[in-house]
């Protein structure tokens, strides 16, 4: 995305302003596709001792009559402990899917499971719930609605006193949510929102945990845009999740990686973005942003990278909006500094997680895209070198560092004295080498930034053979007829 504030040396070919629009619409394109890649998923909550001490046995598919008889057996049975045995039993049934198509086809057997659950016994109370969330688990969305009966219940003992429980409860809900939009539509009025917004004041670090995946679950519903971020944004649940991925000793990974993920799905809707940035979110991205870069530094811990691509995600999609502009520059941070953290995280992805790569690059695009000063800061820094390294990496990757220069090389002539001639001379003609199309487009773009605001570079540039390169590609006579328009330019304009 490039600033329009200029418009110097027009040349007879394509120009800067053709230039901007074209790279503002592939840039939307691109922000269109990332904001669609959801992460849909369902977890399964069982606690290893119990199945341990249960003796990790085989799951039996149960037939009807025998799941008539735990279920008359869990509610009438003479002693507790053996109605909780027949609870088990039926749970490890339930963990096989013919054993949950069998059971929601029986009459009356989710109101037996549901008056189990809201008896005043607690560890019936528990084993039912466990069943419930076997059920909750499974892939077709006829279990998950056959559950309906149960999730006001649920919804209210998400203000309980026992952990344990209310996880319990949170991870059902989370993966009924994503299964049915039945489910969704009777848990919206039913108040889940303020329900989980209650629940996030929680001590408890399991609870939020879980309470960050069922939000997250409810987030990513294809009506959430209109029916469910408004009544989030409404609620006091972004300044808690903004509170949670605050960096200090007290950040939890499982904790921030749940709820950065949450604020993804909330900041891609477009709902009301201005609101997250005036509430501090920038500020608050971009310290965790410092944060981690040191992290990775101090440690070899595998899981950092899943909290830094939805923060980095996030901040991306955030520096596009207007508002990022008013609240006194990207993050309230020295551009340094931002920009130093995220090389240090680049070169993490490069060794640890190349997949993530374009996402860091990414970020660094919309850092530079409308900041001369966070150009300024890449090449004060020596950054242009390391940049130019990643070239080799992918054709995504390369696409992404040549829109980066782009951006820096549309600043004006400064900007360009400082990446001509350098390595960049050698590695346009390698990269217009290449077979990939767009790797050789976003080439050509930037050479012709460089010829605009640099005399003598097309000169220099067919000095180098590179008029032999462009020979390669089928627009040989255009391109040809551009370089010397340009050449003429930089010469007499």
């Amino acid at each position: 995305m490039w600033s329009g504030r200029r418009g110097l040396l027009r040349s007879s070919g394509c120009g800067v302003e053709e230039l901007r629009c074209r790279r503002r619409e592939r840039e939307a394109a691109l922000r269109k596709a990332r904001r669609e890649q959801q992460l849909v998923s369902k977890r399964l909550l069982r606690d290893e001792a119990t199945e341990e001490a249960e003796g990790g046995c085989v799951v039996v598919i149960l037939g009807e009559a025998e799941i008539r008889e735990f279920l008359r057996l869990a509610q009438r049975g003479t002693e507790e402990k053996e109605r909780e045995r027949a609870l088990v039993s039926l749970r490890r049934g339930l963990q096989h899917p013919e054993t949950q198509q069998t059971f929601i086809r029986l009459e009356g057997s989710i109101r037996t499971l549901v008056g189990l659950l809201t008896s005043n016994q607690a560890l019936l109370q528990l084993e039912a719930a466990r069943c419930l969330h076997e059920l909750s688990h499974s892939e077709q969305s006829a279990v998950a609605e056959a559950c309906l009966p149960a999730t006001s219940y649920l919804l209210t003992y998400l203000s309980g006193h026992s952990s344990d429980f209310i996880e319990l409860c949170l991870y059902t809900l989370g993966n009924l949510i994503v299964e049915s939009e039945a489910v969704r539509r009777q848990l919206l009025p039913q108040g889940i929102v303020p329900a989980l917004a209650a629940c996030i004041q929680s001590p408890h670090l399991t609870v939020l945990e879980a309470l960050g995946y069922a939000l997250s679950q409810l987030l990513q519903a294809k009506e959430a845009p209109e029916k469910i971020i408004p009544l989030v944004l409404g609620s006091t649940l972004p300044q808690h999740i903004l509170q949670l991925l605050q960096p200090g000793p007290k950040l939890n990974l499982g904790v921030a990686v749940e709820f950065a993920w949450c604020l993804h799905y909330i900041i891609c809707s477009q709902v009301n973005n201005a609101l997250l940035i005036t509430q501090g979110a920038l500020t608050t991205l971009g310290l965790l942003l410092l944060d981690l870069a040191a992290a990775v530094q101090r440690t070899e811990d595998a899981g950092l990278e899943l909290l830094v691509c939805p923060v980095v995600r996030c901040l991306s999609n955030l520096l596009t909006e207007a508002a990022a502009e008013t609240v006194g520059g990207p993050m309230q941070l020295r551009d340094e500094r931002v920009l130093a953290a995220l090389f240090i995280l680049l070169q993490f992805f490069l060794h640890k997680q190349p997949s993530l790569l374009p996402e860091g690059l990414w970020l660094l695009n919309n850092l530079t895209a409308n900041s001369p000063s966070f150009c300024t800061s890449l090449i004060s820094l020596d950054l242009i070198e390391p940049l130019l390294h990643l070239l080799s990496v992918s054709n995504v990757v390369s696409v992404l560092v040549l829109t980066v220069l782009c951006n820096v090389a549309e600043k004006g002539p400064a900007y360009c004295q400082h990446l001509w001639p350098g390595l960049l001379l050698p590695t346009l003609l390698d990269t217009l080498a290449l077979s990939d199309t767009e790797v050789v487009g976003q080439s050509l773009e930037l050479l012709q930034l460089l010829f605009l605001y640099q005399p003598g570079a097309a000169q220099a540039f067919l000095q180098q053979s590179g008029l032999q390169a462009l020979q390669r590609h089928e627009e040989v006579a255009q391109l040809q007829d551009r370089v010397h328009a340009l050449q003429q330019t930089a010469l007499h304009g």
